[in-house]
C-alpha cells in the first residue's frame, strides 16, 4: 500500500546526512558550457571573491536544496507513513523559537 504525504514545511536535514567522521571522497562533474555563459560564471565568481568551482558547486547546491524544498507530495510506504504519524503525535519540547513562532502572526493576519 502507498500512502501520500504533503509536507508544508522545511525538513531540517532533507538536503544533506549529518556529517560523520569519514572523510568526504570529491568527485568531479563536467559541464558542456558556452564561452560566454563560462565566461559570466566567471565574472559572478571573481566579484564574490570565489573560484569557478566554489561558485558553480554553491549555486547548484543552493538550487538543489530549493528543489527539494518546493517538493511537496511524498510517496511513502506505509510502514513510513505510520512512522511519519508517529512522530506527529508526539509534541516537541517547548524553547524560546517555538514559543516566537507561535506568538507571531501569521503572514494573512498582519496588518498592512
Amino acid at each position: 500500500m502507498c500512502c501520500i504525504i504533503i509536507i508544508h514545511a522545511k525538513p531540517k536535514d532533507i538536503f544533506m546526512p549529518a556529517a560523520n567522521n569519514i572523510p568526504a571522497r570529491r568527485e568531479s562533474l563536467n559541464l558542456r558550457i558556452k564561452p560566454a555563459e563560462r565566461d559570466l560564471i566567471d565574472r559572478a565568481a571573481k566579484a564574490r571573491g570565489k573560484n569557478r568551482t566554489e561558485f558553480v558547486l554553491e549555486a547548484a547546491r543552493a538550487a538543489a536544496e530549493e528543489a527539494l524544498i518546493e517538493q511537496r507530495i511524498f510517496r511513502i510506504d506505509s510502514d513510513d507513513y505510520q512512522l511519519f504519524l508517529n512522530r506527529l503525535d508526539q509534541p516537541p519540547a517547548p524553547n524560546a523559537a517555538l514559543r516566537k513562532t507561535m506568538q507571531t502572526p501569521a503572514p494573512w493576519e498582519q496588518k498592512k
